[in-house]
């Protein structure tokens, strides 16, 4: 597994990340809150106990990559993660749509590529690595006007992970797969903060690309 004996993995974005986590740091069994990093933790600590992980959640409710890119210092660099997993986005295309008059809190791609790259930049020099995971938006129809420009900013992400050798995760993929069988509502009432099998969704997609053995 990527994630070796000890390291400390902390894992940051938005909404689908905090899940009521403790403040200012979440870390340790109930403190990481209610959705994939405690199940990502629980099943590390349960297959891996030898290897002691340290799993941190620094999601906050609401972000963009303005938000992370403001709190960087203090919530990731400062706490000395030896992994890093980054999933935002969500809130940077869902306020192009829900907030069409207020231009000054849009994220347009552009700026959301340039700051998640200055990021990455900023962060791999001082860890092993770092793990991307794209946002989402549980719609079949590809058409659909926000399933459309979350698939550009989720592109994105796939291009940066390959242009600074990161590990990505296609949680857009993960989650299509599993709206083969489930009607997006049952597992996301706003086809975005999924419930206990979406999370699970989430967590078994991200240590799919760490080298979890299942």
């Amino acid at each position: 597994m990527k994630i070796v004996k000890g390291q400390k993995l902390l894992m940051i974005g938005d909404s689908i990340t905090d899940m009521g986590r403790t403040r200012p740091v979440g870390e340790g069994s109930n403190a990481l809150g209610g959705g994939y990093v405690a199940d990502v933790d629980a099943l590390l600590g349960a297959a891996y106990p030898h290897l002691a992980v340290r799993v941190v959640n620094q999601g906050i409710d609401g972000n963009n990559v303005r938000d992370l890119k403001a709190r960087w210092q203090t919530d990731v660099l400062a706490l000395q993660p030896d992994w890093v997993s980054v999933m935002i986005g969500i809130n940077d295309v869902w306020g192009l749509y829900v907030r069409p008059r207020r231009p000054e809190l849009h994220v347009y791609i552009e700026e959301y590529e340039e700051t998640l790259e200055g990021l990455i930049a900023e962060t791999l020099p001082a860890v092993n690595g770092m793990v991307l995971m794209t946002p989402f938006y549980l719609e079949p129809n590809r058409k659909d006007a926000m399933r459309a420009t979350m698939d550009r900013y989720g592109a994105v992400v796939k291009k940066l992970a390959r242009k600074h050798g990161t590990v990505f995760v296609d949680t857009q993929t993960a989650l299509d797969q599993a709206t083969k069988h489930y009607y997006p509502a049952a597992l996301a009432w706003d086809r975005v903060h999924v419930n206990r099998v979406g999370h699970m969704v989430l967590a078994r997609a991200f240590l799919d690309v760490v080298g979890f053995e299942w």
